[in-house]
């Protein structure tokens, strides 16, 4: 939700240091993921980048339900469908690109992962407000931010935030390098 421009957004170039053998296992996708994703869900990989959680997000859907795959750069978004190509999850991620100021997805969705991102976004009450919009009753967010770019005052203010839209806010499994929680829309 911020642009090439803007310094704080992960660039194509940097790509693959978003998706490494050793981010595998710092940060595996498929334990971070799997008490969230079910079958039958719709589940949105906020600010996807190259696909390192929309993968096993799909996985874990075991061929029922559907991952939104939402990025900013669209260059991230073809390095994630030069992915998919010819695999059988293909058919369960849906590849959209959201603008600079908003995300602009019309659907509804059970579980969002904002992975690293909600940092580099200008104007966090905006997106938390979209997110709440597209969220389904009883749905959930998985918020990480990394402790080394977002301290604690900054991870509070963002809950914060989340308070004031109405989310209730529970603990997050721990997780490497990351502060973490999970808003739920009551």
């Amino acid at each position: 939700m911020a642009s090439n421009n803007i310094p704080h957004v992960c660039s194509v170039d940097q790509a693959r240091g978003l998706d490494n053998s050793m981010r595998k296992w710092t940060q595996n996708p498929s334990k971070i993921l799997a008490p969230y994703v079910k079958p039958n869900m719709i589940a949105m990989d906020m600010g996807c980048g190259p696909g390192f959680f929309t993968i096993p997000m799909a996985h874990l859907l075991n061929g029922k339900g559907k991952v939104v795959a939402v990025d900013l750069q669209q260059g991230m978004l073809d390095k994630l469908s030069k992915k998919l190509e010819g695999s059988k999850i293909a058919s369960n991620i849906e590849l959209f690109k959201c603008g600079a100021d908003s995300i602009a997805y019309k659907g509804q969705v059970d579980f969002i992962l904002a992975f690293y991102m909600l940092h580099e976004v200008p104007n966090q009450e905006v997106i938390l407000s979209e997110f709440k919009s597209i969220l389904k009753p009883d749905g959930k967010i998985l918020v990480v931010e990394p402790w080394f770019h977002v301290n604690k005052k900054a991870f509070s203010s963002m809950l914060n935030k989340a308070h004031k839209l109405g989310f209730a806010s529970e603990n997050a499994a721990s997780i490497f390098f990351s502060r973490s929680v999970i808003l739920t829309k009551p």
